[in-house]
C-alpha cells in the first residue's frame, strides 16, 4: 500500500519533492513549490483538454454550418498542435508538459474536417483527414527528422500569431464572431497562459516558452472580440435589412 501510494505522489511530486514533503517536513521549499504547482497545472490543463473544443464541434453539429469560421485559421493551429507535440514526444519533454496537445489535435482535426465539410468540400475533407493521420504517424515513430520537427516547432510562433489574426480579421470583417464557441476561445486563453508557466518550469524551452507567450497573446484578442460582438449585429444581416427597407 505504502508503494503504491508512494508511485501515486510521484505522478505530482519529484523524488526530492517527496524527502522535503514527507521525510523533512519542509513545506515552504520554493523549488518543490514551483515544481508541483507545475505538474498540477499541467495535469489541470490536460484534463481541461479533454472538453476545450467539445463546445466549437457540438455547435458546428448543431447548427451545421460554418459560417464566421476561417478554416485557414484553424488548419494553421492544427500544424501549430501537431508540431509541438511532435517535436516535444521526440525531445522527451515531461507528458504533463505537452500532453493535452493530444486532445485538442485530435479535436481541432475535427474542427478541420468539419469545417471543409459544411462549406461543401466533403471530399477534400476526407482526404485531408487520411493525409494527415499517415504524417502524425510518420511524426511520432520518428520517421521524419528531428531537425525537421525543430524546424516545424520554431515556425510555430509566427503560424501561431497569422491563424488567430486571420480569425481576428474574419470577425472583424463579419461584424460579429460567427460560430465560435466563447466557452472555447476562453478556455484556450487561460490554458495557453497556464502553459507559460509550465513550460519555464519542465521544459526550458525557449522556442515553447516564446510560443505560448505569443498563443496567450493572440488568444486574448479572439477572446475580447468575443466579448466586443457579444450582441453585436452580423454587418451582413445589417446589410440585408437595409436593401429590405429601401
Amino acid at each position: 500500500m505504502t508503494k503504491f501510494l508512494r508511485q501515486a505522489a510521484l505522478f505530482l511530486l519529484t523524488e526530492n519533492c517527496l524527502e522535503q514533503y514527507f521525510e523533512k517536513y519542509d513545506f515552504l521549499h520554493g523549488e518543490c513549490f514551483k515544481s508541483t504547482l507545475s505538474k498540477a497545472l499541467g495535469i489541470a490543463i490536460i484534463s481541461g483538454s479533454l472538453l476545450v473544443k467539445v463546445p466549437q464541434v457540438a455547435k458546428l453539429l448543431q447548427n451545421k454550418s460554418s459560417k464566421g469560421i476561417n478554416v485557414y485559421s484553424v488548419l494553421l493551429d492544427l500544424f501549430a498542435i501537431t508540431s509541438m507535440v511532435s517535436y516535444s514526444f521526440i525531445s522527451g519533454f515531461p507528458f504533463s508538459s505537452w500532453g493535452d496537445g493530444i486532445f485538442l489535435g485530435l479535436q481541432t482535426l475535427a474542427i478541420a474536417v468539419l469545417v471543409m465539410h459544411y462549406s461543401g468540400n466533403s471530399n477534400q475533407a476526407a482526404a485531408f483527414f487520411g493525409v494527415y493521420l499517415a504524417v502524425t504517424y510518420a511524426a511520432m515513430r520518428e520517421l521524419i527528422p528531428v531537425n525537421i520537427l525543430w524546424s516545424c516547432q520554431a515556425m510555430n510562433i509566427p503560424i501561431i500569431l497569422i491563424s488567430k489574426l486571420m480569425q481576428a480579421y474574419t470577425n472583424y470583417s463579419n461584424g460579429s464572431t460567427g460560430q465560435l464557441s466563447a466557452a472555447t476561445c476562453f478556455m484556450l486563453f487561460f490554458g495557453s497562459l497556464a502553459r507559460i508557466f509550465t513550460s519555464i518550469q519542465e521544459t526550458g524551452d525557449k522556442t515553447m516558452i516564446l510560443m505560448y507567450i505569443c498563443s496567450t497573446s493572440a488568444n486574448a484578442v479572439i477572446a475580447g472580440q468575443l466579448l466586443y460582438y457579444w450582441h453585436a449585429i452580423p454587418k451582413k444581416s445589417l446589410t440585408k435589412e437595409s436593401k429590405k427597407s429601401q
